[in-house]
């Protein structure tokens, strides 16, 4: 059998001139990439809680609007400790979540079958920064970067608490509510 270091034919990709070459620069890469899905997050989640009907569900996404913004803070912290721009790398996955989210809310009726999908499109968007954010910290503890560990580990914290909350609000009212719709 015939081998060909094509990339085409091996799966392989050529990185970038710019690549990171090393762990601190991808965990500063990464970090570039959460702090512009943070701020993008700020400008989305206003249009999420207008137009949810729940007031329960309203209220959650507006407090996580100001959670959000101190998430942002505590990241700038992050850069300032680093000592690196805090300027932002478009976030390909978070611009994706949004415009899900946005599709939804498009696509369902005001009403229980919409706060549904909002539930939805926002888990998913939690999910995603779990990851970032688990993923975050243990690039600081390896690298020995403990205080940025605990800062991003508290960020950690609190998107756990608002899966927990979008869940128990899906799974307490709107989700029974939304079956029973159609």
């Amino acid at each position: 059998m015939k081998t060909t270091e094509n990339k085409n034919t091996t799966g392989k990709v050529k990185a970038k001139s710019s690549a990171a070459e090393g762990l601190k620069e991808l965990f500063i890469d990464e970090l570039k990439d959460i702090v512009y899905a943070e701020r993008a997050l700020v400008k989305a989640l206003p249009k999420m809680a207008k137009n949810a009907s729940e007031p329960k569900l309203i209220a959650a996404i507006e407090e996580h609007v100001a959670v959000t913004e101190g998430q942002v803070q505590r990241l700038e912290k992050i850069f300032e400790i680093l000592g690196e721009s805090n300027r932002g790398k478009k976030c390909d996955a978070m611009e994706g979540l949004i415009k899900e989210g946005e599709s939804i809310m498009e696509e369902t009726e005001a009403g229980p079958v919409r706060d549904a999908g909002i539930i939805s499109a926002s888990q998913k968007i939690e999910h995603y920064e779990i990851a970032s954010y688990g993923t975050l910290a243990a690039f600081a503890k390896t690298l020995g970067e403990d205080e940025i560990a605990s800062l991003l580990e508290e960020t950690l914290a609190e998107e756990k608490e608002a899966d927990t909350l979008l869940t128990e609000s899906a799974y307490n009212s709107i989700n029974f509510e939304a079956a029973q719709e159609g």
